[in-house]
C-alpha cells in the first residue's frame, strides 16, 4: 500500500525561540510551489515550541515535543503533560529516542508509559528503537529491535495502533557520520513492521509508517525513501539549516 511520508526534524538542544521563529518562516519560502508534499514535523526545544506553533500556522508544518511525561500533574519538576502539550497546539511527540535512552536512563518501561499516556490524548507518538553498535557487531539487532517494539507496544489498544510513528535509529549510525546503507535500513524497518504484524495483524502493519533517523541528510534521504520499508526520515543536524532540510523535502516531494 502507499504510505504518506514523514519528513521530521529533531533540533535537540539547538535553536532558541527567536531562532525558530526565523528557521520556520525561511522554510515556508523555501517550500513554497513545491508539489505533493510529504507530511513535515518539526520537533524544536519546549521553550520554543509556542513560537513554532504560531509561525507554522496555515503552512502544513505540524510541531512536535522532543519528549513527554506519562502522568499529567504533581511533582515532577522539569517534565512536561501531553496536555500542557495539547494545549499549546503542538500534535506530536518524541518517545524513546536514542539519546533519551542512553543519557537519561530510560528504560523500555518507561517508553511504553509514555505512549500509553499520549495515545490516552490527541498527540500522534513517534516511537524511536534501534540496537548499539555492540549489539550490530554482536549479531544482536534482531533480538534488541524486536524487544523494544515489543515492550513498547504493551498495552496499547488495537484501536489506537495506527495513530503510532515508529522510527528506527540505529545508534552507531547518531552523530557519528554514518549511516545504515538502503538496504540495512530497509531490512531493519521490515523486521520492526512483522513485528507490529505480530501483535496487531497485517493491516495495520501495513499502514504504520517507519522513519529511518541515523544521520539522514540530503545527500542519502532519496535513496533511503526509495526503499520499501522507509516512510521518511528522521533527521537530526541536517535539519538545523533551512536550505537543507528543504532539500530532504524537495528528496520526497
Amino acid at each position: 500500500m502507499t504510505r504518506k511520508q514523514i519528513i521530521a526534524g529533531n533540533w535537540k538542544l539547538n535553536k532558541t525561540a527567536s531562532e525558530t521563529r526565523r528557521f520556520i518562516l525561511t522554510l515556508k519560502n523555501r517550500i513554497a510551489g513545491m508539489d505533493a508534499l510529504p507530511e513535515l514535523l518539526i520537533c524544536p526545544p519546549s521553550v520554543a515550541l509556542e513560537t513554532a506553533v504560531d509561525a507554522a500556522r496555515k503552512s502544513g508544518i505540524a510541531i512536535g515535543a522532543q519528549n513527554v511525561y506519562w502522568e499529567s500533574s504533581g511533582a515532577f519538576t522539569g517534565e512536561i503533560s501531553t496536555e500542557m502539550l495539547e494545549s499549546l497546539g503542538v500534535s506530536h511527540a518524541l518517545i524513546g529516542h536514542s539519546e533519551r535512552r542512553a543519557l537519561f536512563g530510560e528504560s523500555d518501561a518507561d517508553v511504553n508509559r509514555k505512549l500509553l499516556k499520549v495515545l490516552s490524548g490527541t498527540l500522534i507518538p513517534v516511537v524511536c528503537v534501534g540496537e548499539a553498535l555492540a549489539d550490530r557487531e554482536a549479531g544482536r539487532t534482531e533480538e534488541i529491535v524486536v524487544r523494544q517494539v515489543k515492550n513498547a507496544f504493551l498495552g496499547v489498544a488495537h484501536e489506537h495502533a495506527r495513530r503510532i510513528v515508529l522510527a528506527y535509529e540505529p545508534v552507531w549510525a547518531i552523530g557519528t557520520g554514518l549511516t545504515a546503507t538502503p538496504d540495512q535500513a530497509n531490512a531493519v524497518q521490515g523486521l520492526i513492521r512483522r513485528s507490529v504484524g505480530a501483535i496487531f495483524g497485517g493491516a495495520v502493519a501495513d499502514e504504520l509508517r517507519i522513519l529511518y533517523g541515523g544521520s539522514a541528510g540530503p545527500n542519502n534521504a532519496a535513496d533511503l525513501m526509495a526503499e520499501s520499508d522507509v516512510d521518511g526520515v528522521l533527521v537530526g543536524g541536517a535539519s538545523l539549516d533551512a536550505d537543507s532540510f528543504a532539500e530532504i523535502i524537495r528528496a520526497a516531494a
